[in-house]
């Protein structure tokens, strides 16, 4: 598969720029890979594809407000500086992306929110790379929260309006407890405290794994074959009792359902014998795109994301390159909502 395969137009005016009123009542698409069958629906409707004893596995990832916006010691210029990790919490060192990067150099201090919190450019990582020490006193619970009070909610780019309010709930699954993504697991956005619940009702388990999503998910790809492509490593945790919850449902033969492309790597990356899973604390770059051999999951929930992104990439190594394309074609005349606030697909490979 080539870069140039994943290219398609895009009407700007199908990106969404808000989330529908209410989380499970944006447009679901469903395509079934067994009969090559596109079928349209409300996305409270999933629960009706799923049965007493199938499983869904979600993201926990927590989004953190990442975007800052400072200026440079002297001159005053404006700059923004996008929070990726804390990489040392004694020192109060960060792994961060800056704009204008040619204009931020080592040695230079940053001032956020007027004198309220300055930084201290340590090191050069990338292009646009740098390492920050935040020169801050008090503990690091103090610290985060006076950091974290200046930051904005990160949206991506494609979202062409400023954050505001409502977007720090709204840019977050209800269920987030585990905070260090600067992206949120959209296709767990979806789901309500209802929708949760009336999974239960139903028998349908419920399980998370946690995968800190960084903005190489939104990164460029610079290179026609995807053989060459190197993806960003991102932090996971898949606990024993994941790991034993989505075995079991293997074993008997149950429906396992991925909600998110980063649920569906994370998994990939920890895949053993007989399309079991085991136990994993560490870091994945795992890259996923045509063809490719799943084991663990069954199913798939993702919304409907950009031209030549790695999301996209992984939804047509599961559902097929030809069937997911054309369901983006459909999407497209239908009128379907695109990007983290858009609308959903489920795509189906197996009845069990």
């Amino acid at each position: 598969m080539k870069l140039s395969n994943f290219k398609f137009k895009l009407p700007e005016n199908l990106i969404a720029q808000y989330p529908s009123r209410n989380r499970d009542e944006c447009r679901l698409m469903v395509v079934n890979v067994m009969d090559g069958t596109i079928s349209h629906h409300i996305f409270k409707e999933v629960i009706d594809f799923f049965e007493d004893g199938d499983m869904m596995v979600f993201n926990n990832t927590r989004v953190f407000p990442a975007r800052m916006h400072g200026n440079k010691e002297k001159t005053g210029a404006g700059i923004e500086v996008f929070l990726l990790r804390e990489l040392n919490a004694e020192n109060k060192f960060w792994d961060v992306l800056v704009e204008p990067a040619r204009k931020i150099r080592i040695g230079n201090k940053l001032y956020f929110g007027g004198d309220a919190m300055v930084a201290e450019v340590i090191d050069n990582t990338t292009a646009r790379g740098r390492t920050l020490r935040f020169l801050y006193d008090g503990n690091r619970d103090e610290f985060k929260d006076a950091l974290f009070a200046l930051g904005e909610t990160p949206l991506p780019a494609y979202i062409k309006r400023a954050p505001e309010p409502d977007d720090a709930e709204r840019y977050q699954c209800i269920f987030a407890t585990e905070e260090g993504a600067v992206m949120a697991p959209a296709a767990g956005m979806h789901f309500s405290r209802e929708l949760l619940k009336r999974l239960e009702i139903k028998g349908i388990e419920t399980g998370f794994l946690t995968l800190h999503s960084g903005c190489g998910n939104f990164k460029e790809i610079d290179v026609e074959d995807l053989t060459k492509h190197r993806m960003d490593s991102e932090e996971m945790i898949i606990s024993g009792d994941l790991v034993d919850q989505v075995n079991a449902a293997k074993d008997r033969e149950s429906r396992v359902c991925a909600v998110g492309t980063s649920v569906m790597r994370a998994l990939a990356s920890a895949v053993c014998m007989n399309g079991h899973i085991m136990p994993y604390t560490g870091w994945t770059n795992k890259f996923i795109f045509p063809p490719y051999d799943f084991s663990v999951c069954t199913s798939m929930i993702s919304n409907f994301h950009m031209p030549l992104s790695t999301m996209l990439m992984m939804v047509a190594a599961f559902g097929g390159y030809d069937l997911i394309m054309e369901a983006y074609h459909t999407a497209i005349k239908e009128k379907y909502s695109f990007g983290a606030y858009g609308d959903a697909m489920l795509v189906i490979r197996t009845n069990k």
